[in-house]
C-alpha cells in the first residue's frame, strides 16, 4: 500500500499538511519532517518551552492517515493504535503512524464516539481480543474484532435514560482483569456503571457535582492493580476507586485546577507507563503531566501552541511498551510522539 505521508522541508504553523519525520543522532532528519530535539534519558523532565516531539504524524482531511479533530485512541498487545475522528473512523496505524486498516461506526448524524479501549482476550468472554467504542451519541458501547468487525451481541446499552443500564452520553469505558466493563456518561447522568463479562448491570455511582465521589463529566477511565483511575475533567481532577468491593469505594482524589505542577485544567486522558507512573493530558493546559501512584506530580511536558512539542486541545494519549506517548493534538488534527522522558 503507497503511503500517504510525503516530506516537507519544515513544520507550517498550521497543520493542514502531513507530518511524518524524527530526529536522528547529531540533529539531522530522517523520513521528512523534523519533529524537534530527541530529550535527554529516561528520567529527566524538561522544561515545557523546551520540549519537543520525537515523531509528528498526520494531518487535516478525510482520506486514510489524515483526522478531523481525532477524539480518542486506544493501544493493543502488540502496539497497535486505533484512533477515532469526529467522522466517525476509527484507523489503525503502527507506532510509526503507518496507516493499517479502517471501519466506521455505524452511524454519525447524532455525533461521534470519544471513547476507546482495548479489552484482552482473557478478560472477554469469547477468549478473543476487542477494540470497545464509547458510542457518546448513541448512548452505548460497541464492541469490534481487531479487524473491524462489530460484534453486536457485546453491546452495552443503546437507550437514553436515567435507569441501570441506560446512559446519558457516553465518554469513555475501560475493563478490569476479570471482565468487567466500566462506562462513563455525562451531561444528564455524570456517574459509573459497572456491568459483568456477560454484559449484566452490576452497579452504578458517582452524579453530578464535585463532592467526592461525584464527577463533572468523566471524561477517561483506566484501570491498574484493581484501582479505577477517573479523569473527572470538569473538576480538574483524578479520583480514584477500590475494586476489590463489588460496589468500588472511593480511595483518594488528586489535584484540583491550575496551571502549576500538580494542578489539572480539563484532564481528558489517562495512561500508565511501563516506569509504574500515571500519565494525564490537559485539554486546556495543553500539556501532559506524569504522576506518582501517591498522586505526586513528578513533571510536565509540552505546551499550548501549533508548533512541535505544543498542542492545540488535546483529548487523548495512549503509552505504547516502550513507554512512549501518543498524544491526539486534536484541533491540530495529528499525532505527537513523545520520548519516554518519564520513568
Amino acid at each position: 500500500m503507497q503511503s500517504p505521508y510525503r516530506p516537507l522541508r519544515s513544520v507550517p504553523k498550521l497543520s493542514r499538511r502531513v507530518f511524518h519525520g524524527r530526529l536522528l543522532a547529531g540533529g539531522s532528519l530522517a523520513g521528512g519532517v523534523l519533529a524537534g530535539g530527541l530529550l535527554g534519558t529516561a528520567g529527566c523532565v524538561p522544561s515545557p518551552d523546551l520540549a519537543q516531539a520525537e515523531w509528528i504524524w498526520g494531518s487535516y482531511g478525510f482520506s486514510d492517515g489524515r483526522f478531523i479533530k481525532p477524539r480518542a485512541i486506544t493501544i493493543d498487545s502488540e502496539d497497535r493504535l486505533y484512533i477515532v475522528d469526529t467522522t466517525g473512523r476509527i484507523q489503525v496505524f503502527d507506532t510509526d503512524g503507518n496507516f493499517l486498516r479502517k471501519w466506521k461506526t455505524p452511524a454519525t448524524e447524532n455525533g461521534r464516539p470519544t471513547g476507546l479501549a482495548f479489552e484482552s482476550a482473557t478478560a472477554n468472554r469469547s477468549g478473543q481480543p476487542r477494540i470497545l467504542v464509547a458510542d457518546t451519541h448513541y448512548y452505548r458501547v460497541l464492541a469490534y474484532s481487531l479487524a473491524g468487525d462489530l460484534i453486536d451481541a457485546e453491546t452495552i446499552g443503546g437507550v437514553s435514560g436515567s435507569r441501570d443500564g441506560e446512559f446519558a452520553f457516553v465518554t469513555d469505558v475501560t475493563v478490569d482483569a476479570q471482565g468487567n466493563r466500566y462506562v462513563g456518561e455525562y451531561n444528564a447522568s455524570d456517574r459509573i456503571q459497572k456491568f459483568d463479562r456477560d454484559g449484566r448491570f452490576v452497579c452504578g455511582w458517582g452524579g453530578t457535582g464535585s463532592e467526592p465521589g461525584q464527577f463533572l463529566r468523566p471524561q477517561s477511565l483506566m484501570v491498574w492493580d484493581d484501582v479505577l483511575y477517573v479523569a473527572d475533567a470538569s473538576n480538574h481532577r483524578l479520583q480514584r476507586f477500590d475494586l476489590r468491593e463489588e460496589r468500588p469505594r472511593l480511595i483518594d482524589i488528586w489535584s484540583g485546577p491550575g496551571k502549576s505542577p500538580g494542578q489539572l485544567l480539563y484532564p481528558y486522558g489517562i495512561d500508565r507507563t511501563p516506569g509504574g507512573l500515571v500519565v494525564v493530558i490537559e485539554y486546556q493546559n495543553g500539556r501532559v503531566q506524569a504522576f506518582d501512584r501517591d498522586g505526586n506530580s513528578r513533571g510536565t511536558w509540552g505546551a499550548p501552541g501549533l508548533e512541535s512539542g505544543q498542542f492545540n486541545n488535546p483529548w487523548g494519549l495512549v503509552v505504547d511498551s516502550r513507554g512512549r506517548v501518543h498524544v491526539l493534538d486534536s484541533n491540530n488534527h495529528r499525532i505527537q510522539r513523545i520520548p519516554p522522558v518519564f520513568a
